[in-house]
């Protein structure tokens, strides 16, 4: 059986950093291999777990498209086809395979940048089949999204567990988090449990965010402190998932998740 969790929430407000906290807390403290996907076009997840990256799905998709392109132009029997003969099913599933960046207890993908212009409407219905499938040999699978949620009922046919919405202390994080609450019932795909986390906290919230936050259809998961070693960690380009597990940042994630998980 596997576990699906997902963050949302607006740009900027730290999501990438709990994701890698979130795989920092499963890899040390639950039993089964784990699975990564990045799915916001910037791709940096592997910047936090301390991986390289040398191939996206997205790369793969227009590489793909590419070689069937230039079949087209040559002509012949082989005319919008695969070199070898290699169906476009077969072809994905092993290029998404050998894209995966293995670490010691996790594995990652990155999505990286969505379609172009034209239709990719089979492509895409092959990859996310061939995504769900890898998905199916681990305990954990972590969705690290983009701003919005929108992509995410087209890239994987996976039901959610635990959606984690992510906001910083301020109003317009609250409000983009409340849209994506809202949001959320409108996917194609089930979300059984959903929680607001806040990040950065520093000292008290004020009485309005506090008053906003209570009148939202998602529960407040809990606070995450801003911390300074994190910022250095940031600044310095050290693997976030190397922060030592007194720190107060991964101390509030592994509080959250034992509630949860």
């Amino acid at each position: 059986m596997t576990t699906t969790i997902a963050l949302a929430g607006k740009g900027g407000v730290g999501k990438t950093t709990i994701a890698g906290m979130v795989i920092k807390y499963l890899v040390e403290k639950r039993k089964g291999a784990v699975l990564a996907i990045d799915a916001d076009p910037s791709a940096n997840l592997n910047m936090v777990l301390g991986l390289e990256m040398d191939w996206t799905i997205g790369d793969i998709r227009e590489d793909m498209l590419a070689q069937v392109k230039e079949s087209i132009t040559a002509g012949g029997a082989s005319m919008g086809s695969l070199p070898g003969g290699i169906s476009k099913r077969e072809y994905l599933d092993y290029q998404v395979r050998a894209s995966l960046s293995e670490g010691d207890d996790f594995d990652l993908i990155a999505m990286g940048q969505p379609e172009g212009q034209g239709c990719y409407c089979a492509v895409n219905h092959n990859l996310r089949e061939v995504v769900d499938s890898i998905g199916k040999n681990y305990a954990y699978i972590i969705i690290d999204n983009e701003a919005g949620m929108e992509h995410l009922s087209r890239r994987t046919t996976r039901d959610v567990d635990h959606l984690l919405i992510v906001s910083d202390p301020s109003q317009r994080g609250i409000v983009a988090a409340e849209r994506i609450a809202e949001f959320r019932k409108e996917l194609d795909i089930n979300i059984d449990n959903s929680y607001l986390i806040l990040n950065r906290v520093n000292g008290t919230i004020p009485d309005s965010l506090q008053e906003k936050i209570a009148t939202m259809d998602v529960p407040l998961l809990g606070f995450i402190p801003a911390d300074v070693e994190l910022t250095e960690f940031d600044a310095s380009g050290k693997p976030l998932v190397e922060l030592g597990n007194e720190s107060p940042v991964y101390q509030a994630i592994e509080n959250m998740l034992e509630d949860i998980i």
